[in-house]
């Protein structure tokens, strides 16, 4: 298969370069597009050395399969012109997610859905894919009615550029010198704040929003209830979440955990008497979402809270994307 990655150079297109050469992806060629200014850059995979492009203006990368990640303006403007040149799109913009056409897909929830694509798959943004992966086997087997969020998002969901600001800001800061913020509106060293997405007029924003609509279509529940209250913090890699969620019927402490154990790509981590549950540092660079802290909620009779981190660069973006492919016989 001729494959194409559009941003290779960010921190969504290093992982799926890495993902593919870790998972043996089955590979005719691999094209990288980036910006005109990484145009030249050398990257190295599978012990070759590849040269970064731009993108033809053709909008022809000669590729079967196109890993989109480069900024939803892009996509919006170019997706469906390489679709119309032969190419399967996997999209990890915001661009596509809730176009009536395009498929959004978690493998280990909706594959189906994949398979009914028009040219244009999208990822879901990286907190519903972690939230959605403890979710959606609960979902099935009682009936998600109502959520509660709290997410808990490290810098590298803003990219390479969030995990620099954050690691110079802290040294000036532990350095006792003054810190600007350039990539976030707040200084993120030390601190933490609410993302800074748009504020909508109910007083949502927009990567709340997300979790709202995205777990709507994937889930096929356009009744879900769902609030989110969305953080940035002070972490570099992987997002957390804290989870309260009701069902159709009461469900206990001791069933949640059961559906769990044995739900694709979760891992129980949950081990009260050593204190021991889901940690970023833990949940990087690990394909798994990591679920614990499971225990009923004391403010809603018969509902069930969580904990739940995984690493929104690997599963929360990159890896969901492969296995997209992966699914399609790709």
């Amino acid at each position: 298969m001729r494959v194409a990655i559009v941003g290779a150079t960010g921190a969504v297109g290093q992982e799926l370069l890495a993902l593919l050469d870790e998972r043996s992806f089955p590979l005719a060629s691999l094209r990288l597009f980036a910006s005109a200014r990484s145009a030249g850059r050398t990257l190295r995979f599978g012990g070759r050395t590849l040269t970064v492009e731009t993108l033809p203006e053709t909008g022809d990368l000669a590729s079967d399969l196109v890993f989109s990640s480069a900024g939803g303006d892009l996509a919006r403007a170019q997706a469906w012109r390489w679709v119309e040149q032969g190419a399967l799109v996997i999209d990890n913009t915001s661009a596509w997610r809730l176009d009536e056409r395009v498929p959004l897909v978690v493998p280990e929830v909706n594959v189906e859905a994949a398979r009914a694509h028009r040219g244009v798959i999208a990822n879901p943004n990286c907190s519903t894919i972690i939230a959605l992966m403890a979710l959606a086997p609960l979902h099935r087997a009682f009936g998600l009615r109502r959520v509660t969020v709290a997410t808990y998002q490290a810098v590298s969901g803003a990219g390479q550029a969030g995990i620099e600001e954050l690691t110079e800001q802290t040294r000036a800061v532990l350095a006792g010198e003054d810190t600007q913020p350039r990539t976030f509106t707040h200084p993120i060293a030390f601190n933490l704040f609410s993302h800074d997405s748009a504020v909508g007029p109910d007083g949502y924003n927009l990567e709340e929003r997300k979790l709202l609509c995205e777990s709507r279509k994937i889930l096929d529940a356009p009744q879900l209830q769902v609030s989110a209250t969305c953080v940035r913090v002070p972490v570099l890699r992987a997002h957390a979440e804290a989870i309260h969620a009701a069902f159709e019927r009461p469900v206990g402490e001791a069933e949640a955990r059961a559906v769990l154990a044995r739900a694709p790509g979760v891992r129980l981590v949950d081990d009260r008497a050593s204190n021991t549950f889901p940690m970023p540092l833990e949940a990087s660079g690990r394909d798994e979402v990591l679920v614990g802290r499971v225990r009923a909620d004391a403010s809603s009779p018969g509902a069930v809270a969580l904990f739940v981190v995984g690493d929104q660069i690997r599963k929360g973006a990159a890896l969901n994307a492969v296995q997209i492919a992966e699914a399609l016989g790709a």
